[in-house]
């Protein structure tokens, strides 16, 4: 017993006196209040709003990465000598529209040949076949015509094959790079030469735990905001990958995004809202109107004493914050009015003037005028 006693008496010998400091110092600064509202200080000038109610759409978060609907690197199939680069760095291309051009000059000299003997040996068919329907000569005779000419057209098709894979030419309509040969370059056989990318439309892939996946359908709107576009964007998912990623627990979606002006670019990092048909109706107040601190979030609430009008110090709890307005799970009431800006000046009791032209309106969506 001594020994607890002697435990007890030494906490109170160190924590008597921090809670007397402690009492002192509130009770000066209520004192400190009841003096500036005895010598009759004038009411501190401050703006006010409503705590209103808001319907708000459940969103899942995530981070996302554009990717074109269509993107490739052309690359030579077979080796020669750029003669010709029809397309500048940049440029929108539509789909066959020639981008560049490598010498078949030897090609188109081989080409010559072969449909000169594609054509006697087309002559030759056509001999053999009418003289065999007046039995002048051998099925054999026929037979070896026929196959000759078989020959000599797929000589032929396989020279324009080859004089095709010399002309690269886009396989679908976007804008080209920065093309990666110069004119008179000799390339060999898998060199880049210009990349082509579909910016309209355009992909948002971006994944999700599987705890969510029983909430996400294709065709819900998706929201993306994407650092250096100004505005956020509307989207649609598309497709949810059937497969969930083994080592993440996470599995992969796809939304699709109009982009005629083609702001949105392939590679680029966005934050993903997943919008779920489900909304919830919500108290809130405008984000400047809280005040934080270490010991817990307040609000200043506007209240009518004696014919004056006075801030009420309010202890809130505070949930998402969306916009300019911030969610109070605790605390307030819809209706009441509470100091929206000058708030930080303020102690529980002090005097107000009203003047609610001095902020802006609060915007779920806001645009600063030098973003």
């Amino acid at each position: 017993m001594k020994k607890t006693f002697l435990a007890i008496g030494l906490l109170l010998l160190f924590v008597g006196p921090v809670a007397g400091i402690k009492f002192l110092q509130i009770t000066s600064i209520m004192a400190y209040g009841k003096e500036m509202q005895a010598a009759g200080y004038p009411p501190a000038p401050v703006a006010t709003a409503l705590v209103t109610e808001q319907s708000w759409e459940n969103t899942l978060s995530a981070v996302g990465s554009l990717r074109p609907v269509q993107g490739v690197t052309l690359a030579a199939e077979v080796g020669g000598k750029v003669i010709e680069i029809a397309v500048e760095s940049g440029a929108a291309v539509q789909a066959g529209d020639l981008l560049v051009k490598l010498d078949s000059s030897t090609e188109e000299a081989q080409l010559a040949s072969a449909e000169a003997s594609q054509r006697l040996a087309q002559l030759n068919l056509d001999r053999s076949r009418d003289l065999l329907s007046k039995n002048t000569i051998a099925q054999s005779e026929f037979d070896a015509a026929d196959a000759s000419y078989k020959q000599a057209a797929a000589q032929t098709a396989s020279i324009r094959a080859m004089l095709d894979k010399k002309t690269i030419r886009a396989p679908f309509t976007g804008r080209v790079g920065i093309r990666l040969v110069n004119l008179g370059q000799t390339i060999r056989e898998g060199d880049a030469i210009i990349p082509l990318q579909a910016l309209d439309p355009i992909f948002v892939d971006f994944t999700l735990p599987q705890q969510r996946i029983g909430s996400v359908n294709v065709g819900q709107v998706v929201r993306i905001t994407v650092d250096g576009v100004a505005a956020a964007a509307d989207g649609k998912l598309t497709a949810i990958n059937p497969q969930v990623d083994a080592s993440t627990r996470s599995v992969r979606l796809q939304a699709t995004f109009a982009n005629a002006d083609e702001r949105l670019r392939p590679g680029m990092f966005a934050q993903v809202s997943l919008v779920l048909p489900e909304k919830e109706t919500v108290l809130v107040v405008p984000t400047t109107a809280v005040v934080r601190a270490p010991f817990g979030d307040s609000i200043y609430v506007v209240e009518d004493k004696e014919g004056k009008l006075v801030a009420r110090q309010q202890f809130v709890r505070l949930g998402a914050t969306r916009g300019d307005f911030t969610v109070v799970t605790n605390g307030l009431k819809a209706g009441e009015r509470i100091v929206s800006a000058g708030a930080f000046k303020l102690m529980n009791g002090a005097a107000v003037a009203p003047n609610d032209d001095m902020q802006p309106e609060a915007s779920l969506t806001p645009e600063p005028r030098n973003s």
